[in-house]
């Protein structure tokens, strides 16, 4: 057990010794091993992630250099923001498993919007960041210029035009600390977001040009490049959940050495998801590791974890590991 760590990374470490408990323990050391040679990791957010407040850890995770690149959905993009400036107008409701039809629609007309046990207020949340976002976008078409949906939601952030609304500290917002740090995002599917839904309502209004927003082949050609100049010692995918968040970004290694016809591309160097998907199903978020190889996306000796179980539970873990805590 190492004694450099703090009291849960010792107490996985000494309880955590079989079956998804130990693959929690292998696969944290293996992300460790990874940034220890000079690896760079991505980390990829499925699911709600941000709206289960991951961003208390992850944040942390992004200032100390842990995670150098980020792929995520375009509701992990927006809700971390949303959860930024208008979390005590958030309501829990523990007991959403008891629900009626009748208690969804009048949580719908109170504009609660619910994701399993939160509600997200619509009118504190999303409409709060439409009056800001939708000004950027504006002024961005106005000027002849286009950028990617993470990096309006970057200016939106660096600007402090929301300041005044903030209602958690700042430190606990994964999107803040990455857009401090110009961290590469990588968000396919956008479109399949609340702001997603917005923007194409203004194309559809007139208001707005589909090409003010770049798009996801312009995110994959951005990662062939940055994987291209990134990949001397490695790069790591460490997987939160299935979807597209992951099977996005995992396909740039097939993509550069088949079909851009360079053999020397590296595999992915180490491999990781949290899911709780059945590969039976046959689905692509429940795929196991090996599958991987026959798509040419990890080699024969990449390090391989899956850890079948809860990410809102197990993510916060193996973070924790990885800052010593």
């Amino acid at each position: 057990m190492s004694t450099s760590k703090g009291a849960i990374s010792q107490f996985i470490e000494k309880y955590y010794l079989h079956f998804n408990a130990a693959a929690v323990v292998d696969a944290a050391k293996g992300y460790e091993a990874q940034l220890n040679k000079g690896s760079k990791m991505l980390v990829s957010l499925a699911g709600a992630m941000s709206t289960a407040e991951l961003g208390k850890i992850f944040a942390e995770m992004i200032r100390q250099d842990k995670v150098q690149i980020i792929s995520c959905t375009g509701a992990n993009l927006e809700e971390d923001i949303m959860n930024l400036v208008a979390h005590s107008h958030y309501e829990r409701v523990p007991h959403y498993r008891d629900l009626t039809p009748q208690d969804e629609w009048d949580l719908l007309e109170r504009g609660m919007n619910r994701v399993t046990d939160t509600c997200i207020p619509e009118e504190e949340a999303f409409r709060r960041i439409q009056k800001h976002i939708v000004k950027l976008w504006k002024e961005a078409e106005a000027k002849g210029e286009r950028y990617l949906p993470h990096e309006y939601m970057y200016k939106l952030l660096l600007s402090g035009v929301m300041e005044e609304h903030y209602e958690i500290d700042l430190k606990d917002s994964w999107m803040y600390a990455a857009a401090e740090k110009n961290l590469p995002i990588i968000c396919p599917g956008w479109e399949d977001s609340t702001m997603g839904n917005i923007f194409a309502s203004y194309v559809l209004k007139g208001e707005l040009k589909a090409s003010t927003m770049k798009s996801g082949i312009e995110y994959m050609t951005f990662l062939a490049e940055w994987y291209t100049e990134n990949s001397k010692n490695g790069i790591g995918f460490f997987q939160i959940g299935g979807g597209i968040a992951g099977d996005f970004p995992i396909c740039v290694v097939p993509m550069l050495y088949q079909d851009m016809e360079r053999p020397e591309t590296p595999f992915w160097s180490y491999f990781c998801q949290i899911s709780d998907s059945t590969t039976s199903f046959g689905s692509y978020s429940g795929a196991v590791p090996n599958e991987k190889i026959t798509w040419g996306k990890l080699d024969i000796d990449t390090p391989k974890f899956i850890i079948e179980s809860d990410a809102t539970i197990v993510a916060p873990l193996i973070f924790a590991y990885l800052l010593d805590m």
